[in-house]
């Protein structure tokens, strides 16, 4: 892009920075000082059950509506045993199902507020039930290793995963704030980032990487080693209330371009600017990926609205970020990263363009447009994507550059993103281009999400060529 274009012519005593992902750094809002003031706690382990055991028929309904359910591990399943589970309510009472053992609920006690959500212990001897001021009820096996029922939280807890082992658990807030008990990984948060939608559901990958976090809307958040395959469609009947993790196959839903697509990316070095009259590819394209800003917060294309024009339905937006200078600390470059990707946002609506659409932040030119700090680099770049995908609402959100450079940039960040991979060959070819990105993936830490376009040339029709992989 830039330089094709140039050879042609709060874990910081709040922050453990690096452990970014879904573009966010991993503690924005940290396990235990989430911008919390002392006040009382929820009680926690009640020491006997309150509500009727498991009952053999029919159960009488919940006094309450019921607030989550959790399954007993199938690892325990024996010859007489099979999966079964329960439910609780947003009183604490809890219901048995399938002879899951009954160890107790909170339904006979005086709650603060409400039961939120629940979890069971990896082998099915306990749960822990959680309410929305975070406060902790452990029964059976399920052991105690804090709560956050002692703190004024900004927005309430809207559920919980357990840890690994069982050893600890993540309790989640609806502005995004996560907190980790026992020795439950920490993987990031979107505390302290502003939200076009609250979050309302998380759920833990398999094997305890990383877990995921979505809105209201259905805008999936990554952390960890948790891949991203895709966010709600933009338009959904109800509000999202919960999600689980999946056995699948890796396929990416809501790709803006159908594979086999050909097609280019441009600026406003492609036209006569300021008249933006001439100088686009001719002939059909499926892909047309259109720059909105040229530098960090600045710079917007004069020929956006033109170039939108002839993307047609095909339009995806870019932004050119950067960082030469512009900040010094981690915090201060996120917070750099956020304004620049506002600024584009609100450069696009400037240009009357439809701004609803797939975008990408443009990272290259390693030593020219970026510090020598990788750390701040990355955090600038983590910043960018925060203030798209989480307060712009834009659900796809991914990263162009070339594997060859990135990690020279921003370190070993890997955003769980979709990635726009830049990879010349000669001759030039798309589809080899595409046959090329397993092998940079196991030399190279590069994003993590699908890769699911690669620019494969740049002089193709006068132009920058892209390909659908």
């Amino acid at each position: 892009m830039r330089l094709h274009k140039l050879r042609k012519l709060r874990h910081v005593a709040l922050m453990a920075f690096m452990g970014l992902t879904m573009g966010l750094p991993t503690a924005l809002i940290s396990t235990s000082t989430a911008s919390a003031t002392t006040t009382t706690t929820s009680p926690t382990t009640p020491t006997t059950p309150t509500t009727p055991t498991t009952p053999t028929t029919v159960p009488a309904a919940p006094s309450g509506p019921t607030a989550g359910s959790t399954v007993t591990p199938d690892a325990q399943a024996t010859t007489s045993s099979v999966p079964a589970y329960w439910l609780v309510s947003a009183n604490g009472g809890v219901y048995s199902f399938g002879g899951a053992p009954f160890y107790g609920s909170a339904g006979n006690l005086a709650l603060q507020k409400p039961i939120v959500g629940m979890a069971a212990t990896p082998d099915g001897h306990g749960y822990w039930l959680v309410a929305s001021d975070g406060g902790i009820f452990t029964f059976g096996d399920a052991n105690f290793y804090g709560s956050t029922g002692a703190m004024t939280l900004n927005k309430p807890i809207i559920g919980m995963i357990a840890g690994p082992a069982g050893s600890g658990y993540v309790l989640v807030a609806s502005d995004g704030g996560t907190f980790t008990f026992g020795t439950a990984p920490f993987y990031g948060s979107l505390g302290g980032v502003p939200l076009n939608a609250p979050i309302s559901a998380a759920a833990t990958t398999p094997g305890d990487t990383g877990y995921w976090f979505s809105d209201v809307k259905g805008e999936v958040s990554a952390f960890g080693r948790a891949s991203y395959y895709g966010s709600a469609p933009a338009q959904i009947g109800s509000p999202i209330v919960g999600m689980v993790n999946a056995i699948g196959n890796g396929t990416f839903v809501g790709a803006a371009y159908p594979s086999g697509s050909y097609g280019y990316d441009v600026s406003k070095f492609n036209m006569n600017s300021p008249t933006c009259t001439t100088g686009l590819p001719p002939g059909e394209h499926n892909i047309s990926i259109v720059e909105v800003d040229g530098s960090s917060g600045t710079a917007p294309n004069p020929c956006l609205a033109a170039e939108a024009t002839w993307a047609g339905a095909g339009l995806n937006l870019y932004t050119f970020l950067t960082n030469n200078g512009l900040c010094s600390t981690p915090i201060g470059c996120f917070q750099q990263g956020e304004a620049a990707g506002i600024q584009a946002f609100q450069d696009a609506q400037a240009a009357g363009i439809n701004v609803n659409v797939a975008w990408w932040i443009d990272v290259e030119g390693a030593g020219q447009y970026w510090s020598s700090s990788t750390a701040n680099n990355a955090q600038t770049v983590a910043g960018a994507i925060a203030a798209l995908h989480n307060t712009e609402g834009i659900p796809d959100v991914g990263v162009y550059a070339s594997p060859g450079t990135w990690n020279s940039i921003v370190g070993n960040y890997q955003p769980a993103v979709p990635y726009w991979m830049a990879n010349w060959l000669s001759p030039p070819s798309g589809p080899a281009t595409c046959a090329m990105v397993p092998s940079w993936q196991s030399k190279e830490q590069l994003p993590t999400g699908p890769v699911l376009i690669v620019q494969y040339g740049d002089n193709i029709n006068g132009a920058d060529g892209d390909y659908a992989c």
